[in-house]
């Protein structure tokens, strides 16, 4: 039993992930900005797509499904505390639901701060977390709608998720957040290394994604704000971890 997994690039920068059960066949998509580009992969495998799944109401992560469900009948899911703003919802999501992708289930984490609605979706036996713009490779979505400590707290949940889960996130961004995290981490060598592997999969046209959670927890500044040399690092020594958190999410926007 294994779940397959197709990143799918889209508009200038996002990822859509059409996920397949293999041992059933049942087919979903996440976070699907456009139908075009998951309609052509479905066309070229001849896979049914029985489910969309959005992790959050923003249109780059929404605007292929009212297309897909038109064209295949797919069930819309997507969180509930966001249900006036996603179209075409069918099933609303909230805290501890589960959803299933044939025999492969997620459990549902509410994880407010990039908007107030946002979720995330845990598929334990695959160790694959997508979490839409909650968590980036080396970095944390912006926080449009909620506040830092929601964040912050958002970003604890995820962490606590075992090292070798798989972190599927909503944008390539990692080589520019690498140079913030740099900036504010001179002296971690664990970045270091992982920098000059991300410069080496970009100059290649490589995604940089799925990231390695255990590698995000050793390098990512938005896991580690209370991590006392992070916070040395940044002149907050003895500040409170939402605190450091709040200083590196304000700096990064205006990195």
């Amino acid at each position: 039993m294994a779940l397959d997994v197709t990143l799918i690039p889209a508009l200038s920068d996002n990822y859509i992930y059409l996920l397949q059960d293999t041992e059933t066949g049942q087919t979903a998509v996440v976070d699907p900005a456009q139908a075009a580009p998951v309609q052509k992969v479905l066309d070229e495998r001849s896979w049914p797509l029985n489910l969309i799944i959005n992790t959050h109401h923003h249109l780059d992560h929404t605007g292929g499904n009212v297309d897909l469900k038109a064209r295949h009948g797919a069930l819309v899911c997507g969180p509930k505390s966001d249900a006036g703003r996603i179209g075409a919802l069918d099933r609303q999501l909230a805290e501890g639901d589960t959803v299933a992708v044939g025999d492969q289930q997620a459990t549902v984490f509410e994880v407010p701060g990039h908007t107030s609605g946002h979720i995330a979706l845990w598929f334990g036996d695959a160790n694959a977390l997508f979490c839409g713009d909650t968590l980036f490779a080396l970095g944390c979505g912006r926080l449009f709608e909620g506040t830092p400590k929601q964040m912050w707290h958002s970003l604890l949940r995820l962490r606590d998720l075992p090292d070798d889960a798989l972190v599927y996130c909503g944008h390539e961004y990692t080589q520019s957040n690498a140079r913030f995290a740099v900036h504010v981490d001179p002296d971690n060598s664990d970045l270091d290394d992982y920098r000059r592997w991300i410069d080496d999969r970009r100059s290649e046209g490589q995604p940089t994604i799925p990231a390695s959670l255990g590698r995000e927890k050793r390098t990512n500044p938005f896991l580690r704000a209370d991590v006392p040399a992070l916070a040395a690092a940044m002149n907050l020594s003895g500040s409170a971890p939402v605190d450091v958190f709040t200083a590196l999410r304000s700096r990064k926007d205006s990195f």
